[in-house]
């Protein structure tokens, strides 16, 4: 079945982005972050209720991140790679 597939997608997703934030110490601050599927069967990551500090710090980690791939971009380095690489679906 679709969905099974989506969600495993999904769970994948969910876990390694649990592992980056609790690495900045972020596990505490997104308890409702789980897998699931839209009404496709496409696999998506819930964020739940985030509080406003939680959702601060997540995105000063994107916005660093993002500035970090742009710089290798710029001096012809290989981008960082991971889920960033692969998101533009």
């Amino acid at each position: 079945m679709a969905y099974v597939r989506g969600w495993a997608e999904g769970k994948r997703a969910a876990d390694g982005l649990a592992e980056m934030l609790r690495a900045v110490g972020l596990d505490v601050e997104l308890p409702g972050l789980k897998a699931d599927v839209n009404v496709f069967g496409d696999g998506v990551v819930t964020l739940g209720t985030v509080r406003p500090d939680a959702a601060r710090l997540l995105a000063d980690l994107l916005t660093t991140g993002l500035t970090a791939e742009m710089a290798c971009q710029e001096d012809g380095r290989p981008g960082l790679g991971g889920a960033a690489d692969s998101s533009a679906a």
